[in-house]
């Protein structure tokens, strides 16, 4: 089994290690001009008009920052970046010591770009403690009646008793946790989460819901529905872009097969709804045309996520992944990456936040906007491309 693309992907131009290179270069640049903004303060999840501000580290985005300062500074070996990030480490610690805006699912996305990747790289005793404190607050969102992580809310609310396909990227900082402290807790709650996940996010047709709603009483499935996305039975593109990436994480850690097809038959429909330039629309109802916006972060998760893939199969699966993950940073760099900081303090212009409709229960943020998961992402597909890459994601 494999990837049966229709698309002629031979039409599209690939990313060449001169690109990388030139790309990283322009990236690393503004990363350095923005230190003076925002080494003591965090980055605002998303820009308004291109420009983004500094705000507390209190979003659920804010680890995505620190991740691409340690992404630079891995390309450019520039202590600069790492002595920034270590006065971020400080902040990220009294966070969770604190408990400030913890209660959610989303501590992977806050503690594994910022923190494991500290203590990777430079053995940093604060950054590993407080990314292990985060894993016990992740865990402490696990419902046994359906053997999931709760997304948000509190935890004894029919409304609240549900999951999303983004937290197949948060459980990875309970398989780091489990390695790393010797104790098979969180590693049995990645575990357990993730096959729920797969049991229930993907829609026949390779689509995926991007939350799925839990019965308290029995932990059976109800019904998947959006909160992001165009409308319930409509496929939100970065949500298909976290399942991209997601379920080749659990492949990477569950080594079962069954992750493997997931993979294969999220990221099918992933490309089969992409316009001519490979760069989805926000939702993938929409195509060639639309004068919906575009998230152009949703095709850098997908990237990352073939990347790593990649590593886990065959060599013949193996190229065939690294070669549209090269076309799609391509057109990314091509067309809508920053190339100097007159431009955008950002890496990459056209993301999108969240889109207000009747279905998306979000209020309506940084549409058509540079976004900090979209700016790192870009970073970490263009590392995986340039060098050997120790991942952050466990």
């Amino acid at each position: 089994m494999g990837i049966n693309f229709t698309i002629n992907f031979e039409q599209y131009q690939t990313i060449d290690k001169q690109g990388v290179t030139q790309a990283l270069s322009d990236a690393i640049n503004i990363i350095k001009h923005n230190l003076t903004t925002f080494t003591h303060a965090s980055q605002m999840h998303s820009s308004v008009k291109n420009q983004y501000q500094a705000c507390k580290n209190d979003h659920w985005t804010s680890g995505f920052w620190p991740g691409t300062i340690w992404l630079a500074y891995e390309n450019s070996l520039d202590d600069v970046f790492k002595d920034s990030n270590l006065i971020q480490i400080q902040s990220f610690h009294q966070r969770i010591i604190n408990k400030v805006e913890i209660d959610h699912h989303d501590l992977g996305f806050l503690y594994s770009p910022s923190c494991v990747s500290a203590w990777k790289l430079t053995k940093n005793e604060q950054g590993r403690e407080s990314a292990i404190l985060a894993a016990d607050a992740l865990i402490a969102r696990y419902q046994s009646k359906g053997g999931f992580i709760q997304a948000w809310g509190a935890m004894n609310q029919l409304e609240n008793y549900r999951f999303i396909i983004d937290c197949l990227m948060n459980v990875p900082l309970l398989y780091w946790a489990s390695e790393e402290t010797g104790d098979d807790k969180y590693r049995q709650i990645a575990s357990v989460h993730s096959r729920t996940t797969l049991e229930n996010i993907i829609r026949e047709d390779g689509s995926t819901y991007h939350t799925f709603f839990m019965e308290p009483e029995s932990g059976k499935p109800l019904r998947g529905s959006a909160c992001q996305g165009f409308s319930d039975d409509s496929a939100w593109a970065r949500g298909q872009a976290w399942g991209i990436y997601g379920f080749a994480l659990a492949y990477k850690h569950e080594k079962d097969k069954e992750y493997l097809k997931a993979f294969e038959r999220v990221a099918e429909y992933f490309f089969h709804h992409l316009p001519d330039d490979l760069v989805p629309y926000w939702d993938l109802n929409f195509n060639n045309g639309s004068n919906e916006p575009r998230d152009t972060s949703s095709a850098s998760i997908a990237a990352c996520g073939l990347l790593e893939m990649a590593d886990l199969v065959d060599n013949e699966k193996a190229a065939l992944y690294r070669s549209i993950a090269k076309k799609l940073i391509y057109s990314i760099y091509n067309s809508y990456a920053v190339k100097n900081i007159d431009q955008s303090n950002g890496l990459v212009l056209h993301g999108t936040y969240s889109k207000k409709t009747p279905f998306n229960t979000c209020d309506e943020e940084g549409v058509d906007e540079c976004v900090s998961w979209g700016d790192y992402f870009y970073m970490e597909a263009l590392t995986r491309l340039n060098k050997d890459w120790d991942s952050y994601w466990g």
